[in-house]
């Protein structure tokens, strides 16, 4: 039996999982179930911050519009284009979450991303945390890519690590709030509070502790977001339209004091609490549809934390 740490994944679950990725009849199956409550709600913790004060354009800018209270942003992606922004400073940890609704339809090909990275500072050789909602066909639920990059291009030389999930929600029909909380000895991925993975530091060699800054982008991922690259992004439906609003950090600028705390991932600081155990394993058994761990092409050499 195959297993992700300490979870079975049973046929049961496994059946699920193909079911997520059936076409839609009537209700997906994948929308059919609520997670339980974690009991601990680190998005309450934060204001939200002006995009117009913290970030920047990075590439786009008539692709881009921002509200009159400078706190949402509508990224447009067509033929000739996509958009991203990013922060205006680099952090060494902390929370970082972004409320995000992306477009219904055909999108397949096009890849909404709020994630970390210093691709910039360190060109072909960066460190990366990414939450990608990968576009669709009509009937097929969007899939929500997590990954992790440490000291790598991402050209497919050095392989991320991806876990991906078919949602209890559908990410078209409204906002909701997606987030990674960076700390010196894990990375969790949140979706509305809920914590659907936690990566681990195991060795300096597969954790990111290089600063990074904070982005959003809009983009054409054809070539391999939707079903490997079968379906690609269909210009005849342009323009492609993610909006992002609340965005909310917290936790250490690099040039933070020496003594700055890191983010709580949980009531109690690091551990996460039993209510937030059991939404993880809910998370994972109802809604994951990918673990990087459990593909057998996979080199494992690569992978030492597995």
């Amino acid at each position: 039996m195959a297993r992700l740490g300490d979870l079975p994944v049973p046929a049961v679950q496994a059946a699920l999982l193909l079911a997520c990725m059936l076409p839609l009849l009537t209700l997906h199956p994948c929308f059919a179930q609520q997670p339980p409550s974690p009991g601990y709600y680190p998005s309450a913790t934060y204001r939200s911050v002006a995009f117009s004060e913290d970030y920047r354009v990075l590439w786009g800018s008539q692709h881009q519009t921002l509200s009159p209270d400078g706190k949402s942003l509508t990224l447009l992606m067509d033929s000739s284009s996509g958009s991203g922004f990013k922060s205006a400073r680099a952090y060494r940890n902390g929370y970082f979450g972004a409320s995000i609704k992306v477009q219904p339809g055909y999108t397949a090909g096009v890849n909404t991303a709020f994630y970390l990275s210093n691709s910039e500072q360190y060109p072909g050789y960066h460190d990366e945390i990414d939450m990608e909602l990968l576009g669709t066909v009509q009937g097929e639920p969007y899939t929500l890519q997590t990954n992790v990059y440490v000291r790598g291009s991402g050209d497919g030389t050095i392989h991320g690590r991806e876990m991906r999930f078919h949602l209890w929600f559908d990410p078209a029909a409204d906002f909701h709030h997606y987030a990674i909380i960076w700390n010196p000895d894990q990375i969790l991925f949140l979706v509305d509070d809920v914590p659907i993975r936690r990566y681990e530091r195991k060795t300096e060699a597969t954790f990111p502790e290089r600063e990074m800054w904070a982005y959003g982008s809009i983009w054409d991922a054809s070539d391999w977001a939707t079903d490997g690259g079968r379906y690609r992004a269909d210009y005849r439906y342009q323009p492609f339209v993610s909006r992002f609003a609340d965005l909310k950090i917290g936790g250490c600028a690099a040039d933070a004091a020496p003594g700055c705390r890191p983010v709580p991932a949980s009531p109690s600081g690091s551990a996460l609490s039993t209510r937030q155990e059991d939404a993880l394993r809910w998370a994972q058994r109802n809604s994951m549809v990918y673990y990087y761990c459990l593909d057998s092409s996979r080199d494992r050499a690569l992978y030492p934390e597995c």
